[in-house]
């Protein structure tokens, strides 16, 4: 019986022993936040930071209505990025967003400096804080939706053959104030190259061309890159688009008002001379180089329509070819046909012979069947002014320094 109850007191007595350092071991796991207690025994690995903490991201996860101007940036207060992937959906499309990782690994930033409008970011990021621990972050923020927008309407039309003559001429729907933002965002280059220089009219105006006319072949190439430029106060461009064109033969037709005749050059060489009608002395006729704007098979010309009142409307001329904004056309005329190669008797137009409803072998449809937008038409010994500059493409009347000065930047 001693024997057994000696046992016992030697087993409680271990017991005790294993609680108690049981229990010193346990608390010295609870005396620092690392695991590490003074008796140097490990325990378990501490919280780590929130990835917010580590990851720093502007602009600010779930913003909205940012502004293009605020800076898109990542960084770390210490530790390293190891990969950012951002995205940009606007207008239903994701686009990734480049940009680099700086030599120190510590911050990122966009090969685009300025944010887009109207698009959501989303960025996610993986970085190593100065302790080794990884961390992963997904931001996402939208930017300012604009209520005004502006467009450019371009002449000529895309993937048009035209003539020699064509002047790439953008009218803007708004009045644009930051002219040089807006020009800086436009380009207009060709193949073979040739120096081209733009001019303004006004404040909605912009337009294009090289010193003399272009060489026939020429590839052209318009690069509208005006999506969230701003043009004026609240107002941002909405087009990111190329439009193309390709010059064709040469054709320059020479009128003279007072032989009442135009010669039809094509590559220089005299094709044919037809006689015309021009303005009479009361309407007389711009001088000057214009260029064929518009083809139209049939169109009417009503006087009230261009400052004349009701001195004619008539609702079927044939073969009319727009020269000016102001109403210059040359078109057949069926309704004075003996006044072609005789006298002048229009309101300001050139007319040529032609039949009701249009002839094909009448001068005026052959001439339309042989013609392009974007031909020269020259008027000289008009009794009136030379055309404005800025009336239709009329930008080959003004002097190639002259022209040059119109640009907002140097």
């Amino acid at each position: 019986m001693r024997h057994l109850q000696g046992r016992a007191r030697r087993a409680l007595a271990a017991l005790a022993t294993a609680l108690t350092w049981a229990g010193l071991v346990a608390g010295a796991a609870g005396c620092t936040a690392d695991g590490s207690g003074p008796l140097g025994i490990g325990g378990p690995p501490g919280r780590s930071p929130a990835p917010e903490d580590v990851i720093r991201v502007t602009p600010r996860d779930g913003g909205t209505g940012v502004r293009p101007a605020e800076r898109l940036r990542v960084r770390v207060p210490d530790g390293r990025l190891e990969k950012v992937t951002a995205t940009r959906s606007q207008d239903a499309q994701d686009t990734p967003v480049t940009g680099k990782i700086s030599a120190d690994g510590r911050s990122w930033e966009p090969d685009d400096k300025q944010l887009a409008l109207a698009a959501r970011y989303t960025l996610d990021v993986v970085a190593v804080d100065g302790d080794g621990r990884r961390s992963a972050r997904h931001t996402t923020f939208t930017t300012y939706v604009p209520d005004e927008r502006f467009i450019a309407y371009v002449t000529p039309e895309n993937r048009s053959t035209v003539g020699t003559g064509m002047i790439v001429s953008l009218a803007f729907s708004r009045e644009i104030a930051d002219r040089a933002a807006v020009q800086r965002a436009v380009r207009v280059t060709a193949k073979p190259p040739v120096e081209i220089r733009p001019h303004w009219f006004g404040k909605n105006r912009l337009d294009f061309r090289p010193e003399k006319y272009w060489k026939p072949g020429t590839k052209v190439t318009i690069d509208l890159d005006l999506r969230d430029v701003q043009g004026a106060p609240g107002v941002y461009g909405l087009q990111h688009k190329t439009v193309t064109f390709t010059v064709g033969r040469s054709q320059v037709s020479k009128v003279d008002a007072s032989a009442h005749t135009m010669q039809v050059r094509r590559d220089g060489a005299l094709l044919a001379t037809v006689p015309i009608t021009a303005g009479a002395p009361k309407t007389p006729t711009y001088n000057g180089k214009m260029v064929v704007m518009d083809m139209l098979e049939v169109t009417r010309m009503n006087g009230g329509t261009v400052g004349f009142g009701g001195e004619y409307d008539i609702p079927d001329v044939p073969h009319a070819m727009r020269l000016t904004d102001s109403g210059t056309f040359l078109h057949g005329n069926y309704w004075s046909p003996d006044a072609p190669g005789e006298t002048n008797v229009s309101h300001g137009c050139v007319g040529l012979r032609d039949v009701k409803g249009g002839g094909a072998d009448t001068p005026a449809g052959w001439f339309f069947d042989r013609s392009l937008v974007g031909d020269v038409v020259e008027i000289v010994h008009s009794k009136d002014k030379t055309v404005a500059p800025d009336n239709g493409l009329g930008g080959w009347n003004m002097a190639w320094n002259q022209w040059k000065a119109g640009s907002v930047l140097k």
